[in-house]
């Protein structure tokens, strides 16, 4: 960390790290071989306060911010990204009710959320509408003093654990994306049910899912601010949720790069350490420039969102677009570096280079971040 503001933010990160390496580093490659949610992990995140980052302190979470989200993101999918969706995870399901929702919401939930005694996921994605979120077939008829929701959603991440829902569904399918409102649906409701658990090229450990609502009966109270507005949320949602992606992407591409750095410095070939031939130097130089070049674009989103800038939607894409990319070249070269070592499953590379992956395509794909950039841009 090069970049930090004050010494709160320094302390923070330094016991972090040292729980990092502790507790995630020594259970990273088992969670990639079991596919296994890591619960040991997310009590140890609930107890130091971390699920609660995102809440503020009159709801019960710790009030520390978007900020500090992308520190500690960063610094947990250094050794494992899969586990650091259990911060983000939290972050991204609560904030449809911090932005939308009424006192009484945001004062009943908060609290379980912070403390980590419930989890909650985010649930947008269906099987026809990815990008498009005017294309959702689930739908919310009111009947009463009940809403009534059918419908399916899918690649939801952490969904197949999680004892809360924030679901957007069509209550008026006339208006498009204005029709689109937010739910607060407890998975332990009648009609609720989990599909597919999806097998994944990489974050094996955050379990992947297809959710399914027939006749999914809640009360009017859950509805999340008002009827219609659920696209605005969620948009809203994701603006605050893209840089903390970008810290996730920074964390593995960091992890990669510092193993990289220390295979080069041991690894002996022609009589000297390969990170003395200008080839493999220049590599280095190349990928932690790069590195800090994405985590500082990654801070200045984060403090526009925590100050709640106009400007902020820009910064979030472009964070998530540059830093995305950026951990891809850099698990890649990393693992080259490495060689035959990299490719092998008995060393972390490999896994670091699926891990990344994902950080291109959810949150948004990098194609739909250069389409809210350019937007932006053409205002």
């Amino acid at each position: 960390m090069y970049l930090l503001d004050n010494k709160d933010q320094r302390l923070f990160v330094d016991q972090l790290r040292k729980m990092v390496d502790d507790k995630v580093v020594p259970r990273a490659a088992e969670i990639d071989e079991t596919e296994k949610f890591p619960w040991d992990l997310k009590k140890i995140f609930a107890e130091m306060g971390l699920l609660g980052l995102a809440v503020p302190e009159k709801y019960g979470g710790t009030d520390q911010g978007h900020m500090f989200t992308c520190l500690a993101v960063e610094e947990i999918a250094r050794a494992c990204v899969s586990s650091s969706l259990i911060v983000q995870g939290q972050a991204l399901g609560w904030e449809p009710i911090l932005i939308g929702g009424g006192e009484e919401q945001k004062a009943k939930y908060g609290p379980m959320v912070a403390s980590g005694d419930v989890i909650i996921s985010y649930g947008l994605t269906e099987p026809s509408a990815g990008s498009d979120s005017g294309a959702m077939k689930t739908r919310a008829v009111k009947k009463g003093d009940k809403y009534i929701i059918n419908g399916t959603k899918c690649f939801i991440t952490n969904g197949p654990v999680a004892d809360l829902i924030t679901v957007f569904a069509m209550t008026d399918a006339s208006k498009g994306v204005k029709g689109i409102s937010a739910f607060i649906v407890p998975t332990k409701s009648p009609g609720f049910s989990i599909g597919k658990w999806e097998k994944k090229m990489g974050i094996k450990g955050s379990p992947t899912g297809e959710l399914v609502f027939e006749d999914v009966e809640i009360p009017e109270e859950n509805l999340i601010g008002i009827e219609g507005k659920g696209f605005v949320y969620a948009m809203q949602t994701l603006d605050t949720s893209r840089p903390v992606i970008a810290a996730q992407a920074c964390g593995v591409a960091r992890g990669a790069l510092e193993l990289a750095i220390k295979y080069a410095k041991e690894r002996i070939q022609f009589g000297k350490p390969i990170g003395q031939f200008q080839g493999i130097g220049w590599m280095l130089s190349d990928m932690a420039a790069e590195l800090d070049a994405a985590r500082s674009l990654v801070y200045q989103a984060a403090r526009l969102i925590d100050a709640n800038d106009p400007n902020k939607s820009y910064l979030s894409a472009a964070s998530k677009l540059v830093a995305s990319n950026t951990a891809m070249k850099i698990t890649t070269d990393a693992l080259q570096i490495a060689g035959g070592y990299g490719y092998m499953r008995e060393y972390p590379f490999e896994r670091m280079m699926r891990d990344a992956k994902i950080t291109q395509i959810y949150e948004g794909t990098n194609q739909i971040m250069k389409l809210i950039i350019s937007r932006e841009l053409l205002k």
